[in-house]
Parts: C-alpha cells; sequence; structure tokens
C-alpha cells in the first residue's frame, strides 16, 4: 500500500494502518504533491517515494497492489491520468475518508468533505428493510417486555423504597424526523434533579444520582421500559439514542450533519453506545455523532446484530456506563 498525500488525513491514515497488527497491509510510504520531493525525506517514518507525477512507476518498483487517495485539496494535484492507468492494470485505487471509516468503525468528520456523501457506498434504504427492521422490533419488543417483566417489578419496587418521586421517568426526547416523544426510564435520579441548573447532561459521579440509580445505570437497567417505546413505534432496538430537544437545538448549530441523526428511528441501544461513554459534552456528542453515520451507512439487520450482542456483554459487564 502507498498513501498519496503527505497532509493530515494521511498522517490519520498510516496511524490507523499501522496501529492494526490485523491487517494484511504493507505500508511502503507516501508519495508526495506534483512537485518533486526530496526522497530522503520520511513521514512518520515512512520514505516519501515521490512526487504524484511519478506514481506509476513507483506503483511498478515498489509492486503497489492499493492507493489511498488522502490530497487534502485535489485541485491540480490529482494523478488522474497516471491512477486510471494503475486503476486499469487492476491497483486498487481508493479514497482515505472510506479506507478510515472501515477501519475505524466511524466516519471522519473532520476529514469528510460534503461530495462523500453523495457518491459514496452505502446509506442505501428500502421499504422491505424498514418493514423487517419495524418487524423485527415488534417481535422483539413484546418478547423482551414479558421476559424482563419479573426485572422490571424488582426495579420498581426497590426504586419506589428509596426515594420520592415517580418510578418511571418520562422524557422528551427527539426521534425520526425531528418528531418529539416520550422517552420512559426507570428514574435514576432524584426527583428534583434538575430544579436548580435545569437541563443538563449526566456527568460520571453524578450527585445527582441515587445509589440504587447508580446500579441500575451501570448495567442499563434503567432502560428496561424502553421495551414500550420499541413496541409504540417511537423507537428501534437499534439506532442512535434520542438527545432532549434543547441540546438538539445546541448541536446542531455546532455539529455538522447532526440532524442526520434524526433520518431514522433511535435506538435503545447504537453502534455508538457499544463504541463510546456516555457522552456529556459537545466534543463527546461529536464524537459519537462519527459513530452514528456510520450505523446510517452500513445499517442492516445483522448489523444491529453485532450492536445487539455488544450490548448484552455491556450489560453484563457493566463496562461503558456513566
Amino acid at each position: 500500500v502507498v498513501i498519496l498525500g503527505t497532509g493530515q488525513l494521511a498522517l490519520e491514515l498510516a496511524r490507523e494502518l499501522t496501529r492494526r497488527g490485523d491487517l494484511s497491509m504493507k505500508l511502503e510510504g507516501f508519495v508526495g504533491g506534483i512537485e518533486s520531493r526530496d526522497k530522503s525525506e520520511k513521514v512518520f517514518g515512512f520514505p516519501v517515494l515521490g512526487p504524484a507525477s511519478e506514481m506509476e512507476a513507483i506503483a511498478k518498483e515498489r509492486a503497489v497492489s492499493r492507493i489511498i487517495v488522502a490530497l487534502e485539496d485535489r485541485r491540480g494535484t490529482l494523478p488522474t491520468r497516471e491512477l486510471v492507468t494503475l486503476r486499469v492494470q487492476g491497483v486498487r485505487v481508493e479514497d482515505a475518508t472510506s479506507v478510515l471509516s472501515g477501519l475505524t468503525g466511524r466516519i471522519s468528520l473532520r476529514a469528510v468533505k460534503p461530495s462523500w456523501f453523495v457518491f459514496s457506498d452505502g446509506f442505501h434504504r428500502s421499504k422491505w428493510i424498514d418493514l423487517l427492521k419495524r418487524v423485527t422490533d415488534l417481535a422483539a419488543g413484546i418478547i423482551g417486555l414479558a421476559a424482563a417483566m419479573p426485572i422490571m417489578i424488582v426495579v420498581a419496587l426497590v426504586v419506589r423504597l428509596e426515594s420520592k418521586g415517580p418510578i418511571i421517568f418520562r422524557q422528551t426526547r427527539v426521534g425520526r424526523m425531528g418528531k418529539c416523544f416520550e422517552v420512559l426510564k426507570f428514574r435514576s435520579m432524584s426527583d428534583d434533579a434538575e430544579k436548580a441548573n435545569g437541563a443538563q447532561w449526566a456527568s460520571e459521579n453524578d450527585p445527582r444520582m441515587t445509589r440504587i440509580g447508580r446500579f441500575l445505570r451501570k448495567y442499563r437497567l434503567d432502560e428496561l421500559p424502553q421495551f414500550v417505546n420499541v413496541i409504540r413505534g417511537e423507537m428501534s432496538f437499534v439506532g442512535p439514542r434520542p438527545e432532549r430537544p434543547c441540546f438538539v437545538e445546541e448541536l446542531r448549530k455546532t455539529i455538522p450533519y447532526y440532524d442526520e441523526r434524526h433520518s431514522v428511528r433511535p435506538g435503545v441501544t447504537g453502534w455508538a453506545q457499544v463504541q463510546y461513554a456516555y457522552g456529556s459534552s459537545i466534543e463527546d456528542a461529536f464524537n459519537k455523532l462519527e459513530y452514528d453515520l456510520f450505523y446510517l451507512q452500513n445499517m442492516s439487520i445483522f448489523f444491529d446484530c453485532a450492536v445487539i450482542l455488544a450490548t448484552v456483554r455491556i450489560v453484563t459487564t457493566g463496562h461503558g456506563s456513566r
């Protein structure tokens, strides 16, 4: 493999390629811009093999089987003729953003351009997939609610005995196509948790949390009432986690493509939830959106099954909760 480009995107890609020991790839080095480069120069410990104008000769000399294009600005710098010749000869030519997405399980918003969303593979939707996902959600929701009922009765009694306030906590969240709904949870905080400071993200060791609430959150037992949200059609088992309207208003102003996560039903669990801990800042929301967009690009029943299995592991170990 050679990387075409020597900027930040190329460095991020090289870092990921060298970090992963499970890849059957050998990074030969970088190919610079159109201008001539000193071949003794090194980037991230790998040599700069030459300028882009020598791409064809470099590929033959190094027996290159894959070229990953990581140019920050391709205008006037992309060796189109050489890449076409090599592509026809069987060399794979790939976009760095797509390769990074496949390696990391997220779409890097700092690297992606709007045109990538337009022309990239994925983001396929069909009414049949939506119907299958809804039927699966409905069946699993009914079975899950019935199976979890004994646990839910015990949790409800403990929540009632520990502190004053409702057993079931209802909170407005933003769902599919921006439509708001009430998410159901077992109350894990004191009844007046937001009386003093208003809406705020949950934080690690949050002082507003009750003793039993800390346990419920650790093992995600507070989410069990959301089987009802799934049965109603307000949520899916797997999808981007729904956020509160006041936070959505703030996040859509600062994070590009944030509203795209509302194109599907929100989930009880999601790819971002199993890959990233609970978020408590705009930066966390930015990072989680990268995983949500990857899920939207690759959404399938098989992907949902993988997320559910990962969620089971998290629930049984208490890993990654806040």
